[in-house]
């Protein structure tokens, strides 16, 4: 394709050729000239055809996180003995912010290697595909370009945001949990496990001081307990059409997604095992295991999981669950209820409470209650708050129904369920219901 300086010299032609019509004197110059300039374009052409194309490596790492910045390195080398003076893109997922590409106007000198780094946004999870890498070589004296694609097909894991369970071990190593909305709550009740002796503390309560330990010491001298440990918690997350809709920049699903891992990451460090299952058209399994590599092995179950457009089937999910996990869990169902849900809901939870403890954690949904409260003015609003009225007291109704079944439940929407599942987790190895 011709180059900038060429089209500039092949304007100034044309605009030089309307000379001769009043000097026809000028007519062999501009003859000369454009001969000229064709020799000229000619020979860089040539030149340009004989350029050997360069090498290209892309070093993208083990794996990115959602809406966090991640870098990318591109290797361009030159095993010629000219200088390469080119444009280049780097064809990156569609998915993503960049920073730093296209990268125009660089210089390869001969024999070297020339290193660009651009920043990427990844907007979803998933295996985020490279295509190539898109170069525009110049002439050596500009007047042509041409493009050159190098095939470097790649794929990049982009997992969940963890930046949640950083700040968890962050503020946890510094008894800062409440600025996460957490709360550390007491085990009360017989059948603590003990743990070691401490010295008192404001607030202990009397039962909790060693009196012989206090005496023996000369100062008061509490026992400290430590909640059960070697449970297990299993963690049923619905992937079906209702946890496609969005609360902010992530879905219903992501917001899922990042409860359970930071869940688990507590329930982890709290010497508990984790596993997950999915159903509604994805179907996973990861058996519970405890300890550093789960966190690893649970990203890599679940970091390209995506929401269908299929309807949950709850008992189906809870009989396939049943026949996985032997021993008893606390089986944790994330989904979005709906007021049409506790007819099907209820016996899949019914069976699964023959063995395990059941808790449901239902998303609410933001935009219906910020539509309930907008004032009415016209009639069209008027049908837009009955609507959302209709809808709020059906889904309370089925809440209720829950209630009058004893069936643990959460009610929370989507931005709050990490920390709110958290809670919920916590009291429940409070109070010894597992």
């Amino acid at each position: 394709m011709p180059g900038r300086r060429l089209l500039v010299a092949l304007a100034g032609l044309a605009v030089l050729g309307l000379l001769p019509a009043w000097q026809p004197e000028l007519a062999p110059a501009w003859t000369a000239a454009a001969l000229l300039l064709g020799l000229l374009a000619l020979a860089d052409l040539w030149r340009l055809l004989h350029l050997p194309d360069p090498r290209a490596e892309r070093l993208i790492g083990e794996g990115a996180s959602v809406g966090n910045p991640h870098r990318v390195r591109l290797r361009l080398a030159n095993d010629s003995d000219r200088p390469l003076r080119l444009d280049c893109h780097d064809h990156h997922p569609a998915s993503c912010r960049v920073e730093g590409m296209p990268a125009n106007g660089l210089d390869l000198p001969p024999s070297d290697t020339l290193v660009i780094d651009y920043r990427i946004v990844p907007e979803q999870r998933g295996a985020l595909a490279f295509a190539g890498v898109e170069l525009r070589l110049h002439a050596p004296w500009r007047l042509w370009a041409r493009r050159r694609f190098l095939p470097l097909a790649q794929t990049l894991r982009v997992y969940p945001d963890l930046a949640p369970v950083a700040r968890y071990t962050l503020l946890a190593a510094e008894h800062q949990l409440s600025q996460m909305g957490i709360r550390r709550r007491r085990r009360r009740g017989e059948g603590q496990d003990f743990h070691q002796l401490r010295e008192y503390q404001t607030g202990d309560p009397l039962r909790q001081i060693d009196w012989k330990a206090s005496s023996r010491l000369r100062r008061l001298i509490s026992r400290e307990y430590q909640q059960e440990r070697d449970q297990q918690i299993v963690f049923l997350l619905d992937c079906g059409h209702r946890m496609r809709g969005r609360d902010g920049l992530l879905s219903y699903f992501d917001h899922a997604l990042n409860a359970i891992l930071l869940t688990a990451h507590v329930a982890l460090r709290q010497g508990d095992s984790v596993g997950f299952a999915s159903f509604s058209g994805t179907e996973r399994w990861l058996p519970p295991y405890k300890g550093a590599l789960l966190m690893n092995r649970l990203l890599d179950t679940l970091y390209d999981l995506q929401p269908t457009r299929q309807a949950p089937d709850y008992e189906a999910a809870a009989t396939r669950l049943l026949i996985h996990q032997r021993r008893r869990a606390l089986v944790v169902l994330v989904t979005n209820l709906r007021d049409e849900d506790p007819d099907e809901l209820l016996p899949a939870i019914r069976l699964l409470q023959r063995r395990h403890l059941v808790l449901v954690a239902s998303l609410r949904e933001p935009v219906i209650e910020d539509l309930h409260r907008q004032p009415v003015h016209d009639f069209e609003s008027a049908l837009r708050h009955a609507g959302a009225e209709d809808y709020l007291q059906r889904r309370q109704q089925a809440l209720n129904l829950l209630d009058a079944h004893r069936v643990m439940h959460l009610d929370t929407p989507p931005a709050e369920l990490a920390t709110a599942l958290v809670n919920r987790y916590l009291e429940i190895k409070a109070t010894g219901r597992l």
